[in-house]
């Protein structure tokens, strides 16, 4: 892929001003506006409105799971050569590479990442899980199993049907490329339920899919609140297969639904509280605190494998929380369209008022500030917070133990390794951990011992597509990217024929 130009502050500026988003459904290949709900759309950035959205509640959902139910039981999409289910992901990504300023910008608007971010990873994640499942599929094969001489035995894999799509706000693109790519290359129809802070770059994802080939009914996106258009996708009987990422809570309640309702497959990727572990043989000391401050800050510390737990050994601890503290104070927070900004806005009022309370409470328990904490670029109308660094966290404090989705940091010491891993484990959550070692034995030890689905050493956050993602615990279920991902939007039929 050739790297796309970064437009300049002005040029974003400018594209702002002249952004006019559709906030329309999208159900069977064309706008609805449902029963005349709506909501704003404003932007964390000024908190200015961005468009007035479709509200979806129960019947909006209705329309769109029948087009998806149609679409698959008698439309030709399940019914495709891979081959050319292949072609049109691939278009989809080609479309997608071609509106990447206007979706870059619609991304930084609507949930205040940096326009850097957001043009230059976000969209580079869409973009290649598009083209990625559209190369592979047509590669999957089924299998012959060897039987005795008198009968043949097929495994085939067959599309699952209509699938439920649950997205959150902060990757709305990448987090949805990466239910919706393996679900369609799989022959399945889907009904996209993003955030409702950021439905307008899923909105123009679904139309950009529609002109790169996809049928009518085959990919449908409705807005609305989790609890009303959330929960009727959940407990709708002609959904087969519920794909989840957000908060382990909203989890909880997709089990229920799907409990309720027809038993459904749901798969889950939920929250985290993610440790990284420095030892004091850690190859270089000062990268591994760069790359610590990096993953808390990044996106604003809203990302669910951010590692937000930082496990220093007592010997190395002031010398790498004070390169830590240093890094947050140089962080630039800005104008989330300037392509210098380092850190942007927070998603919300309601949600940056959740971070400072875990802040508050955090001192109140005896932890140490060290940086941040606070409110800050209150005169432009957006929703900034402080890079904020804490130590001296105890274990059992809510520091330590709960989800804080923001840019805060929480600094645990350790005297041992049999300390770190219990440190480490001694959480709900099982979804992403970092290691920082020079000793091979101890990478592969500590890898195994810790309990989460990705385990990064000396590095975080690194890996692609040909790697699944997801959790353990209380982080859920199933895998996203990778081969993997299409098992869950598969089933497996067996065939035997008595010869």
């Amino acid at each position: 892929m050739t790297p796309a130009v970064m437009p300049t502050y002005d040029t974003w500026q400018r594209r702002a001003k002249e952004l006019a988003p559709n906030g329309t459904h999208l159900v069977d290949g064309a706008d609805e506006a449902g029963g005349g709900a709506t909501f704003e759309a404003l932007s964390p950035r000024d908190g200015q409105r961005l468009a007035v959205v479709a509200d979806g509640g129960e019947a909006e959902v209705n329309a769109a799971v029948a087009a998806a139910r149609r679409a698959f039981d008698q439309g030709p999409w399940p019914r495709l050569a891979p081959a050319e289910r292949g072609r049109i992901l691939a278009r989809v990504a080609d479309l997608l590479e071609g509106h990447r300023a206007e979706l870059a910008l619609t991304v930084s608007l609507e949930m205040g990442k940096t326009i850097s971010d957001a043009h230059d990873i976000e969209l580079r994640a869409v973009i290649n899980t598009f083209r990625w499942y559209g190369q592979l599929a047509d590669k999957l094969t089924d299998e012959s199993p060897h039987t005795a001489p008198d009968a043949l035995a097929l495994v085939t894999r067959e599309p699952a049907g209509v699938v439920g799509a649950v997205v959150p706000w902060n990757f709305p693109l990448t987090l949805a490329g990466w239910k919706l790519a393996p679900a369609l290359a799989a022959g399945c129809t889907v009904v996209l339920k993003p955030s409702e802070n950021s439905p307008l770059s899923a909105l123009l994802l679904g139309r950009l899919a529609l002109e790169a080939g996809l049928p009518p009914g085959v990919l449908n996106v409705v807005n609305g609140d989790g609890p009303v258009a959330g929960k009727a996708l959940g407990l709708h009987p002609d959904v087969d297969v519920l794909a989840f990422t957000g908060s382990t809570a909203v989890g909880r309640h997709f089990l229920h639904y799907a409990a309720d309702s027809n038993l459904k497959r749901v798969w889950l990727e939920l929250g985290g509280k993610s440790p990284n572990i420095v030892l004091p043989d850690a190859p270089d000391l000062d990268r591994a605190a760069a790359t610590a401050a990096w993953g808390i800050f990044f996106n604003q510390g809203e990302m669910c494998t951010a590692p937000s737990r930082l496990l220093v050994h007592t010997s190395v601890a002031e010398r790498v929380t004070e390169a830590v503290v240093e890094r947050a104070r140089a962080l630039r927070v800005g104008d989330p369209l300037d392509p210098v900004t380092e850190m942007g806005a927070l998603v919300s009022e309601r949600h940056l008022d959740r971070v400072l309370d875990h802040v508050h409470d955090g001192v109140e328990d005896g932890a140490r500030l060290r940086t941040g904490g606070a409110r800050t670029r209150t005169e432009t109308g957006g929703i900034h917070m402080e890079p904020t660094v804490l130590d001296r966290v105890a274990p059992d404090s809510r520091l330590a133990r709960e989800e804080i989705f923001g840019p805060v940091l929480s600094v645990l010491t350790f005297d041992d390794l049999d300390e770190a891993i219990t440190l480490a484990n001694a959480t709900e959550y099982g979804l992403a951990a970092g290691l920082w070692t020079s000793d091979l034995t101890t990478a592969h030890q500590v890898s195994r011992a810790l309990k989460a689905g990705t385990v990064w050493v000396n590095c975080y956050e690194e890996g692609d597509l040909t790697v699944p993602f997801g959790g353990m615990k209380q982080s859920g279920n199933g895998r996203d990217k990778s081969a993997h991902a299409l098992e869950k939007y598969m089933e497996l039929k067996t065939t035997w024929i008595q010869l």
